[in-house]
């Protein structure tokens, strides 16, 4: 009978082995979908895994007890479709209900995975426990049975006559659903390679908790199969819109390119008593799971605590939870006694799931078991790290609410450069007139300081023709300091003296009042500053000098290979965005323990911090992990694409203090860059990198960790445009500083970055920010020149091969080459204005060629170009000595000292000529996609300009071209030249 629903059916799906790879990489990410009797239960996700463990229980209600035998349990395994590009049939699996076995006799089994269709690319073998239980049911009076009879009427309609009668129309039906369903799922994956790149950016909505809310649904009872149905023909939701709804939530958030992380929210507010208490008494609460017991801040009654507390889900090791409420009566002055009023259990398989965008939980009274006149107010929810509460919560795997271990956002300080021209003085009092007598041939400077910052002029002799006959030098020398809003309040000027090193006067200037401007057209009006002496002299005589902000410049504070902004200082300039850079920071794994924990066993407290443009990032520190999994998620505005995000992995040090009081320093793990000319847009790479760290031993892995990455750009003309742009602004062409005063610049920049990021809180290291901003780039290493040497070798190799192939036609090496050469020369002789068309369009088709050979995924370090595998101990030490060397005598430190700062500028420009080399190869290699496609169609395009345009003509304009009048010329560089300045080089992966 229908009615007979005393038998269960169990189904534990346990484990599968040796599935097929469906995602394009190498993996799956299965999950098992159960049908039986018009019953569908579906197991979770288990991502990336060939070789799934789920040990899930499914139970299925066998409605007719008699007719189980005839009865056929079918399972199929997919891949899940959002990570997947291919196929998302993995194989099914059918099982005769005649097979069926009684509770106790159950025993695992392995089912190979069968083939939906001839032309199915299917393997491996599912472990499958299958049993079925028998139940008595419960005695239930007439008047109960008739009210749920009645119910159930309600809420179905009653069955046909044909589904009584007819029960292999039933089965029909159930396999015309079947078919329906995998003509759908053809559909789809022949849909899939067309949406491909629309589907990618949805690679992390596959997250827990997803798979948890699909798990989680009540098993359908017959009347609720009805129901569904009778709702489905009338056009309602069924289960699979919910299902869809819910992803489609997630995917609209923020956190689309990382995986969900389950915790468990408690909020507790307050609690409250029918009765008056003394008033020495205060209430907290003590929440405890499992091995994990908190207490909330003490409170007089009727006070709120308003604390969140988040916990770990899949850390607990518990079921349920315990929220009780203490009072802290104070019995005498000294001693305190702490007294239970009672308690609150939850059990946390029935605490609701909250998924944004839902309005947060409404917290509500619960009445204390042992104690019933005492209320305490409180919500328990289950909700993932995009929950608003997730920030202020008190974090399980954080440490709790230390500041230093929560994620923070820092802004780097807004730079201007501050220009300050020295152009004379007047009425000097350098003393009595005798002292001024036989002071014919003294000799001034000028001394200005700004902060820690401190620049001098050349000396002028006093009596010297460029100097009056009343003691006024002049300068007009510029003297340039690196500003940080909010500024130094003054700049001091001092004239000093060079023959008894004192100062003759001094004048302070207020910066915040100081002229800006945004280009070179116009001047700062200049200004006469009087000179304060000591005491016995406040008037020393004055000086003229023009002031002004410099806006139009973009301070340099970063490696010039690793520039991640090229923005000038001035807001009037400012462009608008031409794209979103997303970055999702999933985990690390096999992290290297870097400390000792109880002096026992090694443990690590990692988090990462992101740079790109002013925006530093820092996640969460996990504490004493070697596999966490922040799955963070932050965004950033893209004004040029040719710039590189920065990544570190450090481990956290600061958050304990020794015994004096001072925090601890953190120690690097690694990092890795990524240049974003080299992502596609629209486009999400989820890839995992290996964190290499170079110490004073050697190079050390210590672990991998996991980033997603998406570029996205709505207008590729603004993408198109900024590759034909100058990459930096315009004052830094029309008025550039000396290479050696943009080292000075740059490196006082970093310093002032590093000091405003200290004075946050909580501080980020110094040890961090310089490591990311590679401050040590231009301090002398043998193994940075041995990797640029090898650089600029590997790019010449291109030429001395070139070299050797015309020696070895010149040489008939190859007669049939030589040959062919000798009937080109002829073709050139007869039509020469068929060598340029050629010449490209034998450019166009092997680029075209080479597109299939792209890179796929953004690079990393490479630790073979940054020749750390053959250092020697001898070298890695002189590497990591100070600057200056501390390893000699005086004599031979300043040589060495010497040597080591001339050694750098060669390395520099060593780089700086294999970098020409590496952007050419760059270019022929689709490195830069966007670049190398423009390339592709300028040398279609050319092919047809010579081809209609005489040769001689061409070779005539060029020549009036290049030998133009000044005049015809434009300050900027030209366009070529922008376009090879931004086509990437191999500097961003080195170490």
């Amino acid at each position: 009978m229908v009615e007979n629903c005393n038998r269960k059916l169990i189904v534990e799906v346990c484990d599968a082995k040796n599935l097929m790879p469906k995602d394009g990489q190498g993996t799956a990410s299965a999950y098992v979908i159960v049908d039986f009797d018009g019953q569908r239960r579906r197991t979770k996700t288990k991502f990336r895994d060939l070789n799934p463990q789920w040990d899930e229980k499914l139970e299925f209600l066998v409605h007719d007890s008699e007719a189980m035998a005839s009865e056929m349990l079918e399972l199929n395994v997919y891949n899940d479709k959002k990570t997947g590009k291919r196929s998302t049939f993995l194989g099914k699996v059918k099982i005769a209900g005649s097979t069926f076995v009684k509770s106790g006799s159950e025993s695992l089994v392995y089912y190979p995975l069968e083939k939906r269709s001839v032309f199915s690319q299917i393997k491996g073998e599912i472990g499958l426990k299958v049993w079925y239980v028998d139940e008595d049911p419960p005695p239930a009076p007439e008047a109960a049975s008739d009210q749920n009879q009645e119910e159930q009427k309600a809420e179905a309609p009653p069955p046909t006559v044909e589904e009584k009668e007819k029960p292999a129309v039933k089965e029909a039906e159930k396999k015309e659903e079947k078919a329906a369903e995998e003509t759908t799922e053809k559909k789809e994956e022949e849909k899939k390679p067309a949406a491909e790149v629309k589907e990618e950016p949805k690679a992390a909505e596959e997250t827990t908790p997803a798979a948890a809310v699909e798990v989680e649904v009540p098993p359908i009872a017959q009347s609720d199969k009805a129901k569904t149905e009778a709702n489905g023909k009338q056009g309602g939701r069924n289960l699979a819109e919910l299902r869809s709804v819910s992803r489609n939530e997630w995917s609209g958030s923020s956190y689309d390119l990382v995986d969900r992380m389950p915790f468990l929210y408690v909020r507790v507010v307050k609690a409250r008593q029918t009765k008056s208490s003394a008033s020495s008494e205060s209430l907290y609460s003590k929440l405890v799971i499992g091995t994990y017991s908190i207490k909330t801040k003490s409170q007089s009654d009727n006070k709120d605590w308003d604390q969140v507390f988040a916990f770990d889900r899949q850390a607990l090791n518990s079921t349920s939870l315990e929220v009780s409420v203490w009072s802290d009566t104070k019995t005498t002055t000294e001693n305190a006694t702490d007294a239970c009023l009672g308690t609150v259990s939850f059990d946390l398989q029935e605490v609701p799931k909250r998924v944004p965008p839902d309005s947060p939980l409404a917290p509500q009274w619960y009445t204390l078991d042992a104690f019933p006149e005492t209320d305490v107010m409180l919500a328990v929810w289950i909700g993932t790290q995009a929950d608003e509460a997730f920030q202020e919560a008190w974090q399980s795997d954080s440490g709790g609410l230390i500041p230093e271990t929560r994620a923070k956002v820092y802004l780097s300080p807004k730079l201007w450069y501050l220009r300050l021209t020295v152009i004379q003085t007047q009425d000097l009092q350098l003393g009595s007139s005798s002292e001024a007598t036989t002071a014919r041939n003294t000799e001034l400077y000028v001394k200005a300081q700004l902060g820690a910052q401190l620049f001098k002029t050349a000396r002028t002799s006093i009596g010297s023709s460029s100097s009056s006959s009343n003691f006024n030098p002049t300068w007009n020398e510029d003297l340039i300091f690196v500003a940080a809003e909010p500024f130094e309040p003054f700049l001091v000027i001092t004239v000093e003296d060079a023959t008894n090193g004192q100062a003759v006067g001094h004048a302070k200037v207020h910066v915040a009042g100081c002229d800006r401007r945004t280009d070179e057209k116009s001047d700062p009006s200049s200004r006469w500053f009087n000179l304060v002496g000591d005491e016995t002299r406040p008037y020393a005589g004055r000086i003229h000098v023009r002031l002004c902000l410099e806006g139009g410049y973009h301070v340099l504070d970063e490696a010039a290979h690793v520039t991640s902004d090229v923005q000038a200082a001035a807001k009037q300039l400012a462009k608008p965005p031409i794209g979103l850079l997303e970055v999702g920071i999933r985990g690390a794994t096999n992290l290297l323990p870097v400390k000792t924990k109880d002096g026992t066993r090694g443990t690590a407290d990692a988090y990462v911090v992101a740079k790109y443009g002013p925006k530093w990032v820092r996640t969460r520190t996990i504490l004493d992990r070697f596999n966490p999994r922040w799955n963070e998620q932050y965004t950033w505005d893209v004004y040029d694409p040719c710039t590189v995000l920065t990544i570190g992995v450090f481990d956290n040090g600061r958050y304990k203090h020794d015994e004096s009081g001072k925090p601890g320093r953190d120690v690097r793990m690694g990092k890795l860059r990524v240049r974003l000319s080299t992502l596609d847009t629209n486009r999400v790479y989820v890839s995992s990198y290996s964190l290499i760290v170079l110490l004073p031993s050697g190079p050390k892995k210590m672990g991998e960790i996991e980033i997603a990455l998406r570029f996205s750009c709505s207008s590729w003309l603004n993408l198109i445009q900024a590759y034909t742009s100058p990459m930096l602004p315009r004052m830094h062409y029309v008025r550039p500083f000396g290479p050696a005063q943009q080292d000075i610049l740059r490196h006082t920049a970093m310093k002032l970055v590093t000091t405003r990021l200290a004075r946050s809180e909580p501080a980020l290291g110094q040890e961090v920010v310089q490591y990311l901003l590679d401050t040590d780039t231009r301090m002398w290493s043998m193994r940075r020149s041995k990797a640029n040497w090898f650089r600029a070798v590997g790019c010449l190799s291109k030429i001395a091969t070139f070299t050797g192939w015309l020696d070895g036609i010149r040489t008939w090496t190859h007669p049939p080459t030589t040959v062919l050469v000798h009937v080109f020369l002829v073709a050139v002789v007869l039509c020469p204005h068929l060598v340029f068309p050629t010449i490209f369009m034998y450019a166009f088709l092997i680029l075209i060629l080479r597109f299939r050979y792209r890179p796929r995924v953004p690079l990393s370090m490479d630790t073979r170009l940054s020749y750390i595998d053959a250092v020697s101990p001898d070298e890695l030490d002189e590497e990591f000595d100070g600057f200056p060397t501390t390893r000699s005598v005086d004599q031979v430190r300043i040589r060495y000292d010497r040597l080591r700062a001339l050694a750098g500028r060669a390395q520099t420009l060593l780089g700086d000529v294999a970098a020409q080399g590496e952007r050419m190869e760059a270019l022929f290699s689709w490195r830069d996609p966007r670049a190398t496609g423009m390339f592709v169609v300028f040398c279609l395009a050319a092919s047809v300009v010579f081809y209609g345009v005489p040769f001689q003509a061409f070779v005539l304009g060029l020549g009036f071209y290049y030998l133009r009048h000044p005049r015809f010329r434009d300050d900027m560089p030209s366009l070529p030249l922008n376009f090879f300045r931004r086509l990437p080089s191999l500097s961003d992966q080195l170490l």
